[in-house]
């Protein structure tokens, strides 16, 4: 696969995180009469969607940790957009993140009109589900973003997983992806820079154990299944109470999903499914916000919005807030003469 076209791009990023914006893409995935599900199958199956996919992603024009997103058709008319997630391993089903950072694109470039104050809801069809991004404006600028996600619940508890550095226990929980969650000190690490390499490492040996068990089988649709990201949480103080009762809890994590790579963000789909379990503890109750922070530091303010259920199992709705931020308009090129295209990833 070949192509020589230029690539407009428009570059967004939230809590760090990188969100490249694709708005024409590839006529494989934006045919009619199809869902952002099957769209997805369709992109993974398609050289043309995966050679152009890779060109977004590897260097020289990304990098390891490079994501995205070809918008595509919405399911139906209930929703302004649809959207096929990506990065450097493929398409994923779910992306916090990048709701957020595609509901604050749509309304600060006027494809989804919005007051100079107020609220908008921007609804979008992942893969997934579908999922909203209220993007709040003040003075014709966008403020900040909450992700409200479909619905997450635990999927599995206590399971054992030997590791290079020793035998641990893990809560699966679903987010729109399956994540296995642990403390980072359960591997004598923490959430902080200086450990992510190692973080990167267990991180994987986790996912790739689990995922030769059959453990992460979603109930209902098999293209949902198998552990997406490990989650590393610390805690980094007490609960604060609020004189109405209810809590902030303050705890940060890192996100390794796919194969190796590092969210910069809070992670909006790791974050729903870490409200999952900690609902389901009773450590988060409605009317409580877990503070949750990234390993660079960015925040999202994440509470349950309403329980659920799930396959006749309890679940919550969980919404999180927090700020996106456009980076650069980009336009790729590709000189048939390359030998480096689509391009390669060096760690």
């Amino acid at each position: 696969m070949q192509r020589t076209e230029p690539i407009d791009t428009i570059d967004w990023h939230t809590g760090g995180e990188p969100f490249r914006i694709v708005p024409s893409s590839p006529a494989a995935v934006t045919g009619d009469g199809l869902t952002v599900a099957q769209r997805r199958v369709i992109a993974m199956h398609s050289d043309e969607v995966q050679w152009m996919r890779a060109l977004l992603c590897s260097e020289p024009r990304g990098h390891a940790d490079m994501y995205g997103g070809f918008l595509v058709p919405p399911d139906d008319a209930g929703a302004h957009l649809g959207v096929l997630f990506w990065h450097k391993d493929g398409f994923s089903t779910a992306c916090g993140h990048g709701t957020m950072a595609l509901g604050a694109w749509a309304v600060a470039s006027g494809r989804v009109p919005a007051p100079a104050d107020g609220v908008t809801d921007v609804v979008v069809d992942v893969p997934s589900g579908r999922v909203t991004a209220s993007v709040r404006t003040s003075e014709g600028l966008v403020e900040e973003v909450t992700f409200t996600n479909v619905a997450s619940h635990v999927h599995a508890t206590d399971i054992p997983v030997e590791t290079s550095r020793g035998p641990v226990t893990v809560d699966i929980a679903f987010g729109g992806a399956m994540y296995a969650v642990l403390p980072a000190a359960a591997i004598g690490l923490k959430v902080r820079p200086q450990d992510v390499s190692q973080l990167i490492a267990v991180g994987r040996e986790i996912r790739d154990a689990l995922n030769t068990t059959g453990v992460a089988e979603h109930p209902s649709d098999p293209r949902l299944s198998g552990v997406y990201g490990t989650i590393f949480t610390e805690e980094v103080g007490p609960p604060r109470v609020h004189t109405d009762g209810s809590r902030q809890l303050h705890q940060r994590n890192i996100t390794v999903f796919a194969d190796g790579e590092v969210d910069r963000s809070p992670c909006g789909s790791g974050t729903s499914a870490r409200v999952a379990l900690l609902a389901a503890t009773g450590e988060l109750r409605p009317g409580d916000e877990l503070h949750h922070e990234s390993v660079v530091g960015s925040v999202f303010r994440a509470r349950i919005k309403e329980p659920a259920t799930s396959h006749g199992q309890p679940a919550v709705i969980a919404s999180m807030t927090g700020t996106a931020h456009m980076v650069a308009e980009c336009r790729f090129t590709v000189d048939p003469r390359d030998d480096l295209v689509p391009g390669f990833v060096l760690r």
